[in-house]
C-alpha cells in the first residue's frame, strides 16, 4: 500500500492528510493536539497519528516555497524571506528521510475542492488572502485537469482587505473574521464608498486591483472609527463589498467557462452570507464547498494536485477517533431535560465548524438558551448558533437557497424565528446544517428522536471548545470540557 502524506505547515492552521490510492486514510488539524489555536507547526501528537496508517513514500507540500520568497522580497518581510525551508523543517521535527514534491498554493486550494466533489467538469474559484502570488484564481477543471482561466495577484487581495478591516476593528486578523460577519447584521454600510474610494482601483470581476497593500492593516484609515456600532457599521461596509464582488465574479465565471457546476475554495468560502448570495443568483445547477476550504484543507489538496485523481469523499469525519458506546436514549434525555450537553464520538471533524462529532447541542427554544451557551464559550452575547435540522424537513424551517447544506456553509432565513431565538440572527438568518443518515448516522438517530419526542426537528449546534481554544479532540480532552464547564459528556 503506497502512502502519501499531504503537508501544510510554516503558515496558520497546520494540517496533516494520509491517503493510500484515491482513499483517504486521515486528515488532522495540529491544533488539536497541541491545544494551540491555529497552530502553524507539526505536533509530535498529530505526526504520530498520522503514522499509525503506515510509513509514507512521498510528501506534497502545499505551495512553492521559493515562489512564496518571491514574493515575500518584493514586499521587503526579509525574516520571513530567511525563515526555514519546509525540507529543514520537516527535517527538524523528524520527517527528513523522505523525497517532497511542492504544489502552488492556489493549485491546492482547487484540486481539494474539484477533486473532491460530485464533478466531472467544474468552474473553479479560490479566493483568500494570499497564495505564494495568487490571491484570487478561477480555474475551469474536467476530468482530471484543471487549467487556471484568470488570477489577481499580490497585494490586490479581497482576502487581506476583509482582514484588514478584521484588525481595524479590533479582532484577531486571519482567525476572527467569522466574528467580522456576525457582526455585519447590527450595522449599516456607511464606510462603503470610502472603502472603494479609499483602497479599490479596478474591482470589475474577475479582476480586483486594490490601490495601496493591505497586507500590514489598516489602522490609521478613520481614526474617528472607535465605537462599537462604528465597528458594526464597518463590518457592513467590507461585508457588503465582500458579497458583490463574490457575486460578480461567479457571474463572470458562468459566462466564461462552459460548465454548470461550481467550486468555491479559499478562506473566503467560509462566508456563509455571501455564499448564500451566490447561491440565489441561480448561475449554476449545483455548487460544491469541499467542508475545509482554507489552508488547512490544503494539506489533503496538495495530495490530490499532485496526483490528480477523485478522492473518494464519504465525509468530513477524518480526525481522532474515539471509540465508546454511545447512548442515544441518555442523550436525548438530557436535551430534553434542558440541558446544555457535549457531543464527543466517533472521528473528529476535518474544518473549522462542528458537525455533530464534537459538538455542543442544545434545544434551540426558549428565550435564554443563546446566553446560556454564550456564556459558556465566553462568546459576544450578540453572536448566534448554528441550527442542526433534519434534511428531509429543513425546507418547512428555512427558505433554503440550496437543496441541501450539510457543511453549514449557507444562510438561510428562518420561518419561525419567534421559536427558535437561539439560531437566528439580528437579521433573521440562521447558518443552516442539514443532516441525514448517511452524513452521520449517530447524529442522526439523536435528532430524530428528540424530534419524535418533542416535535421540534432542530438542535442547536455549535463547537466543542470555548473562545480561542481549539475543538476538544481526544475523550480526555472531553472530560476536562465537562469538569471544567460543567456541561456532560456523551
Amino acid at each position: 500500500m503506497n502512502i502519501i502524506w499531504g503537508i501544510c505547515a510554516l503558515n496558520h492552521d497546520a494540517s496533516i492528510t494520509v491517503m493510500s490510492g484515491n482513499e483517504i486514510l486521515f486528515a488532522g488539524h495540529s491544533e488539536r493536539y497541541s491545544r494551540v489555536k491555529n497552530d502553524p507547526y507539526l505536533d509530535k501528537g498529530l505526526i504520530e497519528a498520522a503514522a499509525k496508517f503506515g510509513t509514507p513514500s512521498e510528501f506534497i507540500w502545499f505551495e512553492r516555497p521559493y515562489v512564496k520568497k518571491t514574493r515575500q522580497a518584493y514586499a521587503k518581510q526579509w525574516n520571513e524571506v530567511k525563515s526555514i525551508s519546509p525540507a529543514a523543517y520537516l527535517k527538524s521535527v523528524g520527517l527528513g528521510n523522505v523525497p517532497i514534491t511542492y504544489k502552488s498554493h492556489h493549485e491546492s486550494h482547487a484540486a481539494a475542492g474539484y477533486f473532491t466533489s460530485p464533478f466531472d467538469d467544474a468552474a473553479v474559484i479560490v479566493v483568500d488572502a494570499i497564495g505564494e502570488w495568487d490571491t484570487i484564481s478561477i480555474w475551469h477543471a474536467k476530468g482530471n485537469e484543471m487549467r487556471k482561466v484568470n488570477s489577481s495577484r499580490y497585494p490586490s487581495s479581497l482576502g487581506l482587505m476583509y482582514s484588514a478591516v478584521t484588525d481595524r476593528i479590533g479582532l484577531k486578523a486571519n482567525e476572527e473574521e467569522y466574528i467580522l460577519m456576525g457582526m455585519a447584521a447590527y450595522g449599516q454600510p456607511i464606510y462603503y464608498d470610502d472603502l472603494k474610494k479609499d483602497f479599490m482601483k479596478d474591482c470589475r470581476a474577475p479582476d480586483f486591483v486594490l490601490k495601496e497593500n493591505l497586507h500590514r492593516g489598516m489602522r490609521w484609515w478613520h481614526p474617528e472609527i472607535q465605537s462599537e456600532q462604528d465597528y458594526m457599521n464597518l463590518a457592513a461596509s467590507i461585508q457588503k463589498i465582500t458579497e458583490e464582488f463574490m457575486c460578480d465574479i461567479t457571474r463572470w465565471a458562468s459566462e466564461n467557462i462552459p460548465s454548470k457546476n461550481l467550486v468555491l475554495m479559499g478562506g473566503c468560502a467560509l462566508n456563509c452570507v455571501a455564499n448564500e448570495k451566490i447561491a440565489r443568483q441561480n448561475l449554476f445547477d449545483d455548487i460544491w464547498i469541499m467542508p475545509n476550504p482554507g489552508d488547512a484543507g490544503s494539506s489533503l489538496g496538495a495530495i490530490l494536485a499532485h496526483t490528480k485523481q477523485k478522492a473518494i469523499w464519504a465525509g468530513p469525519f477524518l480526525g481522532t477517533k474515539i471509540k465508546r458506546l454511545f447512548d442515544v436514549k441518555a442523550t436525548v434525555d438530557a436535551l430534553v431535560k434542558g440541558n446544555i450537553i457535549g457531543m464527543a464520538t466517533g472521528r473528529a471533524e476535518y474544518g473549522p465548524r462542528a458537525l455533530g462529532n464534537r459538538s455542543l447541542l442544545a434545544d434551540p427554544r426558549g428565550d435564554s438558551i443563546k446566553d446560556k451557551v454564550n456564556d459558556i464559550k465566553k462568546r459576544q452575547r450578540f453572536r448566534p448558533f448554528a441550527p442542526m435540522v433534519l434534511e428531509h424537513v429543513a425546507h418547512e424551517y428555512f427558505d433554503m437557497p440550496v437543496k441541501t447544506s450539510p457543511y453549514m456553509q449557507y444562510t438561510a432565513r428562518c420561518l419561525r424565528p419567534d421559536l427558535y431565538p437561539a439560531i437566528c440572527h439580528v437579521d433573521g438568518t440562521s447558518r443552516v446544517q442539514t443532516l441525514n443518515i448517511d452524513q452521520n448516522r449517530t447524529m442522526y438517530l439523536v435528532l430524530e428522536e428528540f424530534y419524535r419526542r418533542t416535535g421540534c426537528p432542530i438542535l442547536l449546534n455549535t463547537s466543542l471548545n470555548i473562545k480561542g481554544e481549539p475543538l476538544v479532540d481526544t475523550w480526555a480532552d472531553a472530560i476536562k470540557f465537562q469538569n471544567k464547564y460543567k456541561v456532560q459528556m456523551f
